[in-house]
């Protein structure tokens, strides 16, 4: 290590030092978070600007900031198995009937497909307005490399279908699942939880004093679990500052400058996309500016972390201790979500790649037939994209495959790939803050005092 990359090291530990002081002065979890977010913005870009993307300072000090980056990332994936078991099983056990589990499951997921089909609207609309096309980009080596490996891979993503998909979810190994080796683990974790929180029911009605014992057993599971959660969410804005300066270091502003278009029209449908939940939140009964000040760490942990998955423990946070959705309602909101029906990565980012390359072989866009025939296909594959590795691209090489478009051009903007994937993943999550919102508020089971209150999202100190 030389010295340059220990002065690096050195001004980050001294920044997260000044975190520490302010959480032991009180300031509040969204506050810290904010001033991480700024701090991390304001040193990645500092760092690239004296080093550069690829030397080998800047190369070995993100080696160092992802131990606090992405160690914070592992730790909340760590916590994810545990805490969506122990949620859905506890969280059964209390509804006393099997009705409202499959009531809960059929609203989660309408939403979740509903609001993806009204992204696929927007990301066509704004495509087409920001007049994007797939002519005239110019590809260089990494791009062409890229599309020449997506390529290959379009084969598996033509043999994606809803039936093999459906089948990819159930659990043959729970045990497995519970390591998370498979794409499909969370969503299969959630169905094996859910035949023990069924089994459990049925207990009551044979052996009422046993399902005692066993519900008295998940109760103090639970608690256990959440301590943990809790223990891993107050290092929250340690992993944003770190995660939000290895971004701005190693991302090729040049790249951006030349792709300035695509990202500008890409963070203009988010926005839009952001606004429609808010909209129904409102029409739910929600207020918009309160909603926003609760869920605003969890937003920006997924901003920075690119990550639906590892932000499923703050998901549920916001949603049980914030908005008053009761916990089993959570659950299931944030694992579908961070699985289907992903209003960023699986909505609007293929929308918008149709609009760009449909042109380039004779299809008219805004053909109605063709329009009902990308919404129908997005909505579709956002199944498929659960049972697939890859997130956007995968959804898009679904979309793109089965309208019979091609694919290279999802190669070619690898290089701004992570700048709006940020965006997208930020979306994602909202979204499943959202359906669950509307789930829970359908079937009247929201706590409205919680929700009524004015305090963002703080955590109890651990």
């Amino acid at each position: 290590m030389n010295w340059m990359v220990g002065a690096n090291i050195l001004v980050m530990l001294v920044m997260f030092w000044g975190l520490f002081q302010l959480q032991q002065k009180q300031w509040k979890l969204g506050q810290r978070v904010l001033l991480a977010l700024v701090l991390g913005v304001g040193y990645g870009g500092v760092l690239q600007l004296l080093y550069g993307v690829d030397s080998a300072v800047m190369v070995h000090s993100i080696e160092y900031f992802n131990i606090a980056g992405q160690g914070y990332v592992q730790l909340l994936k760590m916590i994810i198995m545990p805490l969506v078991m122990v949620s859905i099983i506890n969280a059964i056990m209390k509804l006393k009937d099997g009705q409202s589990l499959g009531q809960i499951s059929a609203l989660t997921i309408g939403w979740l497909l509903f609001t993806v089909a009204i992204a696929a609207v927007i990301g066509l609309v704004v495509a087409q307005a920001f007049g994007l096309s797939a002519e005239g980009l110019v590809e260089g080596s990494r791009e062409a490399a890229r599309a020449a490996a997506l390529e290959s891979r379009q084969g598996a993503a033509e043999s994606i279908s809803i039936a093999s998909t459906i089948l990819e979810l159930i659990p043959s190994n729970p045990f497995l699942d519970m390591t998370g080796a498979r794409d499909t683990s969370i969503i299969s974790v959630v169905i094996f939880s859910a035949f023990i929180g069924l089994a459990g029911l049925g207990l009551f009605q044979q052996q009422p004093q046993l399902a005692e014992k066993f519900a008295s057993f998940m109760e103090v599971a639970y608690a256990i679990v959440m301590k943990m959660v809790n223990m891993v969410l107050q290092l929250t804005p340690y992993g944003v500052l770190a995660l939000m300066t290895k971004v701005l270091a190693a991302s090729n502003f040049s790249d951006i400058l030349n792709l300035f278009g695509f990202v500008a029209a890409s963070y203009t449908a988010i926005l839009l996309m952001f606004v429609v939940h808010l909209v129904l939140i409102t029409l739910a009964g929600g207020h918009p500016l309160r909603y926003l000040k609760k869920v605003w760490p969890v937003l920006t942990f997924a901003f920075t972390s690119r990550s639906s998955a590892a932000t499923i423990p703050l998901t549920v946070q916001a949603q049980t201790r914030q908005l008053g959705i009761p916990d089993g309602i959570a659950n299931f909101a944030a694992t579908f979500g961070a699985t289907i029906g992903q209003n960023g990565c699986a909505g609007l980012y293929p929308a918008m790649l149709v609009v760009m390359i449909a042109p380039t072989v004779g299809i008219e866009v805004m053909d109605p037939l063709f329009i009902a025939s990308v919404l129908l296909t997005i909505v579709i594959g956002s199944f498929g994209v659960a049972g697939v590795g890859g997130g956007a691209t995968f959804a898009a090489l679904i979309v793109l495959s089965a309208l019979d478009l091609p694919v290279a051009l999802v190669g070619l903007l690898i290089s701004i790939e992570p700048l709006i994937d940020m965006g997208r993943t930020a979306l994602n999550v909202n979204g499943a803050i959202t359906s669950g919102f509307l789930t829970s508020r359908m079937l009247g089971q929201t706590d409205m005092s919680l929700l009524a209150q004015e305090k963002p999202l703080e955590l109890e100190h651990s």
